[in-house]
């Protein structure tokens, strides 16, 4: 059986007279009451110690000295008597020693003793029940006991009772197990540390901030959007900010991005552990509590690429801890939330902090994403400009504004340059280089149109290895920069798309591609040999012709015998003389000058002579033999179907395209 004993006074035994109490309980009890009973029972101490130096000092027995001074004070003897030797429900101030007169002399410290029996099983059980992170409610857990003691019969004391037992246990010990490390944090007083030794961007820190406003999106969606600020620690100015539907790496790159573009580089960036903030692209080469070992193909990240430290924010029980940022202060109570979130043109948009706090013209409407931003904008440089704000560096006269341009004006900042651009306005990701030169980057998967390919030529000396790629997640088609692991330029690659079979377009479009890397490639390889192959030739030591022997056994040639056959000669028709006339004719013309020659071995010269003669035909003009023969016979061959595609995808031969789509003629 377990004894309850309340920090109150207290007899020894029910028959003994003896009074005992708790000189500590009784002090505690008097420092928790006001300062007007105090005052009184100060009073009250004055009138008893001048009872006390007249039976002490001046011989008056007790009676005569409370008469006295109670005349005195006109104040009644009764009363008096009644704080010296106490009452039914108090005990008088003669039962406690001299010195702790003055908090006996204050109201509601009950001169008795309450205890109550309880089994140690049912006082475990219900600590075991109440003291839990899902923090039930006294009552039920007191029922609990009841229904348990009943069947078990277990002895407990009354709600009142229990209640005074488990006030008994230390604070901290009844916050940690009912809500865990993350409230016995707060139990803690915060740190307060000096910005004066800093200057302006030398510090930044980041968090996110979810808008209690409906917005209106243009694909027709509503949501609340998420934006991720920077603000410097030295002056607490907002820098830079990017709104999305989510936090993600995306807009903490391209706000970053915005940081160093109008200010400059930081040294030391303040974030949280959580993993849309410590990933790779972003803190890559550096340990976080999702990255316990840096493999050596991972890709670093930007902030250590900069030279940026990186300071993590304490995460305790999978939450922030908000005191290790001072962006997060802006977000509470009359910060940027009640600016933004509470605008009058959000009205009937804002959706309350939480769903128990929902304003009564709840979800009436959603503003337009152009508003919101327009708003955003106009608040954030309002909130900066605000004067007179009480933090260390404005000194409740300056804004942040001011703070952040005077220490900026004289800080030594550094700048980046526009290799150094490529790499905050870019993501990182490490992958493969195929044999051919190209690539595939994973990041197009995740919009749910499959994987972009990309080529460069000169990853072809990178093949079967992994390079570092930065790009744009937001032009994922357009051109992307590869870098090896350890942050050396390789040079531009473009995206190759996947086209339709039948696209004309995009056929001349890879082909005239194709084209440049294979100039390309053919002026390369003539810088990088320098002596041809006819140069070679030349050098090459002249081989003196062996000598012939003689063979040792001849043999005479016979001619064929004459047998007096007769060898038929050829006999030409009409028809066939005619178009012998006409060669001779024409071959005894003059000829055309030599860069009008056309080449027999070349399609482009076969193509077009087609052409020319299939545009005399549709003028009337009179074809030989042999044109006509040409003309019929080219037309039905592979080469000129491929011809004709070919015409048609390359601008130099537009107008045989055109020649060739007026013509009823052509065709097999």
């Amino acid at each position: 059986m377990i004894k309850q004993h309340l920090p109150t006074p207290v007899k020894s035994s029910s028959e003994s007279t003896e009074f005992s109490y708790d000189p500590q309980a009784l002090w505690q009890h008097y420092d928790n009451k006001p300062q007007k009973q105090k005052d009184a029972a100060q009073n009250k101490l004055n009138l008893l110690l001048q009872v006390m130096a007249l039976t002490e000092n001046g011989g008056a027995t007790l009676k005569n000295a409370f008469l006295l001074v109670a005349d005195q004070n006109d104040i009644s003897e009764r009363t008096m008597q009644g704080w010296y030797h106490g009452t039914k429900s108090k005990k008088g101030v003669k039962f406690y020693a001299r010195q702790d007169w003055l908090a006996a002399l204050v109201p509601g410290f009950v001169g008795r003793t309450v205890t109550a029996d309880m089994d140690t099983e049912a006082w475990e059980f219900y600590k075991a029940d109440y003291l839990r992170l899902e923090q039930p409610e006294f009552e039920a857990c007191y029922y609990r006991l009841q229904r348990t003691a009943a069947e078990q019969g277990w002895k407990i004391p009354s709600k009142k009772t229990l209640e005074r037992r488990i006030k008994a246990i230390p604070l901290a010990t009844r916050v940690y197990l009912r809500e865990g490390e993350a409230g016995l944090i707060k139990l803690f007083p915060a740190q307060q540390r000096t910005v004066q030794e800093l200057h302006a961007l030398e510090w930044i820190n980041g968090d996110g901030y979810q808008h209690n406003v409906f917005v209106l999106l243009p694909n027709g969606d509503v949501t609340r959007m998420k934006t991720w600020f920077w603000q410097d620690v030295y002056s607490r100015k907002i820098l830079a900010y990017r709104v999305d539907e989510s936090e993600n790496t995306d807009s903490i790159r391209a706000s970053f991005g915005d940081v160093v573009d109008q200010f400059g580089i930081p040294e030391h960036v303040t974030i949280d552990n959580t993993r849309a903030a410590a990933n790779k692209w972003m803190t890559g080469g550096v340990k976080n509590r999702y990255r316990f070992t840096v493999k050596e193909d991972d890709p670093l990240g930007l902030f250590p690429t900069l030279g940026i430290k990186v300071h993590w924010t304490s995460v305790i029980g999978g939450k922030g801890h908000g005191q290790a940022k001072p962006v997060e202060r802006a977000f509470g109570v009359g910060g940027l939330g009640e600016y933004l979130d509470k605008h009058p043109k959000f009205e009937g948009a804002y959706t309350g902090p939480n769903p128990m706090a929902k304003p009564e013209n709840y979800a009436k409407k959603a503003v337009p994403i152009e508003t919101f931003l327009a708003v955003l904008e106009q608040e954030i440089i309002a909130w900066n400009a605000k004067p007179a704000r009480r933090t260390e560096i404005c000194n409740g006269t300056k804004s942040f504004d001011q703070a952040f341009t005077e220490s900026y004006q004289t800080a030594v900042i550094k700048t980046a340059n526009q290799e150094q651009r490529r790499m905050w306005l870019l993501m990182a990701e490490a992958i493969k280089v195929q044999k051919d030169g190209s690539f595939n980057l994973d990041a197009g998967s995740a919009t749910g149109q499959g994987k972009n390919r990309y080529h460069a030529p000169a990853l072809l000396d990178f093949a079967g290895q992994k390079i570092t790629v930065r790009f744009d997640p937001q032009a994922l088609h357009e051109i992307v920069y590869a870098y090896t692991l350890d942050n050396r330029y390789i040079g531009e690659a473009q995206c190759i798309e996947a086209t339709g079979f039948g696209d004309t377009e995009a056929a001349r479009s890879f082909n005239k591609h194709r084209t440049r890397f294979i100039k390309a490639t053919k002026l390369a390889a003539k810088a990088e040999v320098a002596m041809d192959a006819m140069e070679v030739a030349s050098r090459l030591p002249l081989q003196p012709q062996p000598e012939v022997a003689n063979p040792k056994v001849v043999r005479p040639l016979r001619p064929a015998p004459e047998l007096g056959r007769h060898i038929p000669q050829p006999q030409l028709t009409d028809e066939q003389k005619q178009d012998l006339a006409t060669f001779q004719a024409e071959f005894q013309q003059p000829q055309e000058p030599a860069a009008q020659i056309i080449r027999n071995d070349d399609p482009r010269a076969r193509y077009k002579r087609w052409v020319n003669l299939d545009r005399r035909l549709r003028e009337g003009s009179q074809l030989s033999a042999a044109d006509q023969k040409f003309w019929a016979m080219y037309q039905k061959g592979d080469e000129f179907r491929f011809m004709s595609e070919f015409s048609a995808d390359f601008e130099s031969f537009d107008e045989l395209s055109r020649h060739k789509k007026t013509n009823p003629l052509a065709g097999g």
